[in-house]
């Protein structure tokens, strides 16, 4: 690495460890491109530093009011005087690969406030919604001095499973008249819920609502014993956050004890995602095009099997 590049490192270090926002926002553009070549190393220096922030997901179908939840929540937590970083994880567009809606468009209100760092991310096609990008993100923000990092992720229903290994709290959104949705969803994303919210809980339905999702809960027993519990919320005019709030620093606290063994699963998903991804770009770097239509031409007409066609790719790359 070149001298102009760790004078380039040292200052952005120092800026971001001063919560210069416009810092913040360049280096975020940069690792989401992935091609300035000191945005990796950045990371590599950084990363040490981290590790204090308390990250929440909030996840949940569209329509749900995760974004005005999400609001609200950030507007409590400022209240008490903490730092609040978002990151909302939207629909990569198939046109520009950046997000489709703007995080000024979602949350107004919070972006005029100095303590308050709002980020719309693209998913970019990554399971899960969620893209190395965004848990470099939250990195940069936790070394920035955010002590609370809200992450809403797309509410795509069942494969909307990623946030448990980024987030440390994970809250699931839900509204009433959503009829056999807990039954359609349980398999998947119900189960990793640490927090389950009923949002706009004024809706002649949420009765059944709640009766439902507390059906399903009698039927749900943790490893670590843990009680999800069920928050009914009216996000448009506040009520019931603080309550939410609360909650999430109660199961915080619940999981102080226990906190080493999830670390330890956060960064090894972390881990595997960064080899699946490195791996893929590697290979769309390295293998010519024409090389990899041939083998998926292979492929279709079952001349190969997948597994030979995958060794194929790895052999080319490694």
């Amino acid at each position: 690495m070149e001298d102009t590049d760790r004078t380039e490192i040292a200052e952005k270090l120092q800026k971001i460890s001063q919560g210069d926002v416009r810092t913040i926002a360049r280096v975020l553009t940069e690792l989401e491109r992935q091609q300035a070549p000191w945005a990796r190393q950045l990371i590599r220096e950084v990363y040490p530093k981290t590790g204090r922030a308390l990250i929440i997901g909030v996840t949940g179908s569209p329509g749900s009011g995760k974004s005005t939840l999400v609001a609200r929540m950030a507007l409590t937590y400022r209240e008490s005087g903490l730092k609040v970083g978002i990151i909302a994880v939207d629909p990569t567009s198939p046109f520009s690969g950046g997000a489709i809606l703007g995080d000024r468009i979602r949350m107004q209100s919070l972006a005029s406030d100095p303590g308050v760092f709002i980020r719309s991310m693209a998913t970019r096609g990554q399971l899960g919604g969620l893209s190395a990008a965004v848990e470099d993100a939250l990195t940069i923000l936790d070394a920035a001095g955010f002590q609370i990092l809200l992450l809403e992720t797309v509410g795509v229903g069942q494969d909307e499973i990623d946030i448990v290994s980024t987030a440390q709290v994970t809250i699931l959104v839900l509204v009433p008249g959503m009829g056999d949705g807990v039954q359609a969803i349980k398999a998947g994303v119900m189960e990793i819920a640490d927090v389950f919210v009923i949002n706009k809980a004024d809706h002649p339905e949420t009765s059944r609502a709640e009766r439902e999702l507390r059906s399903f809960l009698r039927m749900v027993t943790r490893d670590d014993r843990w009680e999800p519990p069920l928050i009914k919320t009216v996000a448009t005019t506040g009520e019931g956050v603080e309550e939410l709030v609360n909650t999430v620093q109660r199961f915080y606290d619940f999981r102080k004890d226990r906190i080493d063994s999830r670390t330890k699963a956060v960064a090894r998903q972390r881990l595997l995602r960064l080899v699946s991804q490195r791996l893929v770009s590697r290979i769309q770097v390295s293998v010519p095009e024409t090389e990899l239509d041939q083998l998926t031409e292979r492929l279709a007409s079952r001349e190969v099997d997948p597994d030979t066609a995958l060794d194929e790719l790895v052999r080319k790359v490694t």
